[in-house]
């Protein structure tokens, strides 16, 4: 008979920090501002006013980018580093190199 334990689920940064709910209610307000730019090309209106609010939510998604951002250097690096785990260490390194370059990529 083999012994099953239950594997605890990582704490992620955000959700360590306790943001996970602020960063929520932040993405449905996107979410709105989506659905209102919907909106406003059903209405017909302005493409000036529509790039607007099309800026203002790629402002907001980089606002919430960055604070993941921000979230996964300050935890899951840094507790990989402070690990002693040069394997885990590199890896989280290689992870954030990653994001990093995506990030940069979509600007």
């Amino acid at each position: 008979m083999t012994s099953t334990t239950a594997t605890p689920a990582p704490a992620y940064g955000y959700v360590a920090a306790g943001d996970k709910e602020a960063l929520a209610k932040r993405m449905h307000r996107i979410e709105g501002q989506v659905r209102g730019i919907e909106k406003m090309i059903a209405e017909d209106r302005y493409c000036i006013d529509i790039l607007t609010q099309i800026s203002a939510v790629s402002t907001a998604l980089e606002a919430v980018a960055f604070k993941l951002l921000d979230d996964h250097v300050n935890h899951c690096v840094t507790a990989a580093l402070a690990s002693g785990d040069e394997e885990v260490a590199a890896e989280k390194g290689q992870e954030l190199l990653k994001a990093v370059h995506r990030f940069v990529r979509t600007r």
